[in-house]
């Protein structure tokens, strides 16, 4: 393998925005609309679970059923991110597509909880390498300028997933229409058919140039990169000329032992944050998520046909966060608004829980209060995906996604939905306020540290923020 100065970098980042990047960013972007769907199934059916004509299930089991989807997400995304990082981000984009789907359909037939768990498991499997996979391909291929307002665009779109679960369950679970006996199996099953369409579209996008050219294969690379562009010229006209080069140097795909050096020695600030991120994020995330039906039904008695009603204002609030505050992410800066939707989340979230201990909430109330701090939640928790997918070297990219993914939603995000359902099970609202408060505590700190210590990456060519591991412009061992 040798090495290369290349100008693709350039040429992609000065690319204007063309029918080309819509078409990517529907086809990758999808995998968190299935996420969504897959999580709201399991959120909207969670009290039917428990009839004794379903799969009778615990209140316990339910919130272990999500933590083992967990589990298998955050497996996958470690055995994935490295297989994209040494395979290519294409193949395993469709691969891990293909997991979900089979995965998602074999749910729709469980006869009991093992079963069940054990689909969910991998089906988490699949979804876990979908985030390592797809967060670098969208990286490196949208233009620098409008990477943080398209990323957590994307990462926002799990709620439109989520509006579609929940009015998929609300329709499903109707006695005129199935049931709840069947219904919940065929929502399953509809997703895995959506999956499969989708895996039929994402053939057509191309693999990163980016990787292309880190692994030796320039005449690809280039091959691709002048298709985009001429596609690109037709609608938009000449395009600008690129303006600088990046040197990837000959190196071979990093082994574990260098890529925790990269992480712990050479930016170690950058690991600190990235993982305060993730990790008040996914719990904070999960701990309201997969117990939402368990709150609405226990303690404002909604029935639990009517729960996906409850989900449509919720995940409203959560797609209107990145979209709305996504272009100020570019424009004012990652470090100052991922500590302004950090904190302020954690701030809402601590006030929503007082209130709902003090008994001032009923049913929609507390809808509309989980819908406007998550308004802000969302945005937050879809900045934590983007700063760790920029502010690494593009050899480790998906690895290090799917590190900082498996860290922080393993130590997040598998505790919670079990905490969670324990403290529901007291049918305290006093214990279920003190979970509220643990998740309001964990994001405002880490937005603190966020504002001190963050990259100020916006607008700025990835090879900037974080050079090749390869290139003479690689910084010495310690950095921020």
């Amino acid at each position: 393998m040798t090495g290369s100065a290349s100008d693709i970098p350039a040429r992609l980042d000065r690319l204007p925005w063309s029918r080309w990047h819509w078409r990517v960013v529907i086809a990758l972007g999808i995998a968190w609309v299935l996420d969504g769907l897959e999580v709201t199934l399991v959120g909207s059916i969670g009290g039917v679970l428990e009839r004794p004509d379903t799969l009778a299930l615990s209140a316990a089991q339910i919130g272990w059923s999500g933590s083992i989807y967990i589990a298998g997400a955050v497996i996958g995304a470690l055995f994935f991110g490295r297989m994209t990082d040494r395979l290519g981000r294409k193949k395993l984009f469709l691969i891990t597509l293909a997991v979900y789907a089979l995965a998602t359909l074999a749910t729709a037939f469980s006869p009991n909880f093992a079963f069940f768990a054990v689909c969910r498991f991998f089906t988490g499997l699949g979804i876990g390498g979908e985030y390592a996979a797809i967060n670098s391909a969208i990286d490196e291929l949208v233009p620098a300028r409008v990477r943080g307002r398209v990323n957590l665009a994307i990462n926002g779109s799990f709620w439109i997933g989520a509006a579609l679960g929940a009015g998929l369950s609300l329709w499903l679970l109707d006695p005129a229409v199935l049931g709840p006996v069947w219904g919940w199996r065929v929502g399953f099953g509809l997703g895995a058919v959506l999956a499969v369409a989708i895996l039929l579209v994402r053939r057509h996008v191309p693999e990163s140039p980016r990787w292309l050219i880190a692994h030796g294969r320039a005449d690809e690379a280039e091959a691709i990169v002048a298709k985009i562009e001429a596609e690109v010229a037709a609608q938009h006209g000449p395009l600008a000329t690129p303006q600088g080069r990046v040197d990837y140097g000959p190196r071979k795909s990093p082994g574990w032992r260098e890529v925790m050096q990269v992480l712990v020695r050479r930016y170690p600030q950058r690991s600190a944050v990235a993982l305060a991120l993730m990790i008040s994020q996914a719990f904070f995330y999960n701990a309201i998520f997969f117990t939402y039906a368990l709150v609405l039904t226990r303690f404002h008695a909604v029935p639990e046909g009517q729960v996906a009603l409850y989900i449509f204002p919720f995940a409203l609030g959560n797609v209107l966060g990145p979209l709305i505050l996504g272009p100020l992410f570019d424009r004012v800066g990652r470090r100052r608004m991922i500590a302004l939707t950090y904190i302020g989340a954690g701030v809402g979230l601590a006030l929503t829980g007082w209130a709902f201990m003090q008994g001032m909430l009923d049913a929609r109330s507390q809808a509309l209060a989980w819908s406007a701090v998550f308004f802000l939640a969302s945005a937050a928790a879809s900045s934590a995906y983007l700063t760790v997918s920029e502010v690494f070297p593009l050899e480790m990219r998906a690895i290090a996604i799917a590190i900082f993914y498996a860290v922080g939603t393993g130590a997040g995000g598998f505790v919670a939905p079990v905490l969670f359902g324990a403290l529901i099970e007291t049918g305290s609202r006093g214990a279920v306020a003190v979970g509220y408060a643990i998740g309001a505590a964990l994001v405002v700190v880490a937005g603190l540290m966020a504002l001190r210590f963050a990259v100020d990456a916006e607008r700025k060519p990835l090879e900037e923020v974080a050079p090749p591991l390869g290139s003479d412009d690689m910084p010495g061992p310690l950095t921020r």
